[in-house]
């Protein structure tokens, strides 16, 4: 089956066709239909099934080949990487189309977003709080909305912004054309739903069990010191086969150090945590994407949006707070069919976090071994090549360039460096870098 075959028109199907999108997936094949005859429709999917190709094709069609200036579709999202995520897929659907689509989300500066409505852009991607911050200034109107897509309405509900897609929703037409999207249906999102929506179709594509989505994913799970997770992470990014990889923090602090570690180890990472500006966050994710990065750090709010292809590994450098938070990190690999590697390290005090996980998702996995890097379990359970260290001996090849086959290059940050007398180093401690002190200025009395 093709998009021609849902009944998408032809100058979408030869857009996404010069992406190399051919085939639907199966919350495409059970959506577009529906959508595209105006019924309002509930779909259950988790991030990364192609659910935004779902709502989008359809929104695009409706809106017709040329439409008028002026906000006609709304798409509500909860965070600012989703919005520059749903952004991008909508501009490749409606290239071949005079449809013009802005993002609308805080972080940045009002002027460019603003410009692009009096431009006359007819579909807006947006957040809850800069909508209604437009809106409450006269410079954003909702009146002649036809369709409303709200995305991710549970995340909305752990954010604490249902008030404000209430709000939002009591500003568009009533008769309008809508469609909720959400992994799980939580009370107050199927409360909402009764509220705003006309009889809704509800179309599931996920599994009830969630944990049988995830047969396309290994899962490693150790009790790991954390002294010598940087050691482990720096082989696990050696294993054979290894490209895109995501690794979860559980604070910001911890994202800026590991990726400092990393990058001083010779892999070529970035991050993504709130302390970063919008556009530091942007350029993160574009340069990850793009593959001139491999390795991406992040927290679990500034991961929300991460739709990359092609990532094999997730690692939780963190335990998850609870098996939610798990399934929504390591759904980052395993996407499309393809299959993908998971390793969660487990501290001490966090056995009782994953006894919980363990039963909720019934993986199996009671008591995670204690795990060093130098284990010979891990190297095999992750296909590391024997040798293995965890630092490289040559500068990082961006992924574009390895898969050209371009040659390697001499990394002169990797020559052995004379000591200087500035430097004062902690000696005694085995097994751990080595950091200069800073030194301390003193005053005689």
């Amino acid at each position: 089956m093709n998009f021609s075959d849902l009944g998408i028109e032809t100058d979408m199907v030869e857009a996404l066709a010069s992406k190399g999108i051919i085939e639907p997936f199966p919350i495409q094949e059970q959506t577009i239909p529906i959508a595209l005859t105006g019924q309002d429709i509930i779909g259950q999917a988790k991030t990364g099934t192609g659910k935004t190709f779902g709502f989008g094709l359809p929104l695009i069609q409706a809106l017709g080949l040329d439409p008028e200036p002026g906000v006609k579709a709304l798409i509500v999202v909860p965070t600012r990487e989703l919005a520059v995520q749903v952004t991008e897929d909508i501009v490749v659907a409606a290239s071949n189309r005079s449809t013009k689509v802005v993002s609308i989300y805080g972080g940045k500066a009002y002027e460019g977003q603003i410009e692009a409505l009096k431009a006359g852009a007819q579909i807006v991607v947006g957040t809850p709080g800069r909508l209604l911050d437009l809106a409450s200034q006269r410079l954003l109107s909702f009146a002649d909305v036809k369709v409303m897509v709200l995305d991710e309405a549970d995340k909305m509900l752990d954010l604490g912004f249902l008030g404000d897609v209430e709000r939002l929703f009591a500003q568009t037409p009533p008769q309008r054309h809508t469609m909720l999207f959400s992994a799980t249906m939580p009370g107050p999102v199927v409360t909402l739903a009764r509220r705003f929506m006309n009889k809704p179709i509800h179309i599931r594509a996920t599994s009830p069990d969630e944990s049988i989505t995830q047969a396309n994913i290994n899962h490693f799970v150790y009790r790991a010191h954390a002294l010598d997770k940087d050691e482990v992470i720096g082989r696990i990014l050696q294993s054979e086969g290894r490209g895109k990889s995501v690794i979860f923090t559980r604070t910001k602090r911890a994202a800026a150090r590991l990726m400092e570690e990393l990058n001083d180890r010779g892999f070529s990472a970035t991050a993504v945590h709130g302390d970063l500006s919008q556009d530091a966050r942007e350029r993160a994710m574009a340069s990850f994407k793009a593959g001139k990065k491999d390795v991406l750090i992040a927290t679990d709010v500034a991961a929300r949006g991460i739709d990359v292809e092609d990532v094999t590994h997730v690692i939780n450098h963190t335990i998850p707070e609870d098996d939610k938070a798990y399934l929504h990190r390591v759904g980052r690999t395993g996407r499309a069919g393809k299959t993908g590697i998971a390793v969660t390290f487990v501290d001490w005090d966090d056995l009782h976090k994953w006894a919980l996980i363990n039963k909720a998702l019934e993986m199996g996995i009671p008591e995670p071994v204690e795990t060093y890097s130098s284990s010979p379990h891990f190297m095999s359970d992750l296909n590391i090549p024997e040798g293995s260290k965890g630092r490289l001996k040559a500068t990082p090849i961006p992924l574009k360039e390895k898969r050209a086959g371009a040659p390697p290059r001499n990394n002169s940050r990797t020559e052995e460096r004379k000591p200087r007398t500035s430097d004062v180093r902690e000696s005694g401690k085995s097994g751990d870098r080595e950091r200069p002190r800073q030194r301390r200025r003193t005053t005689s009395s």
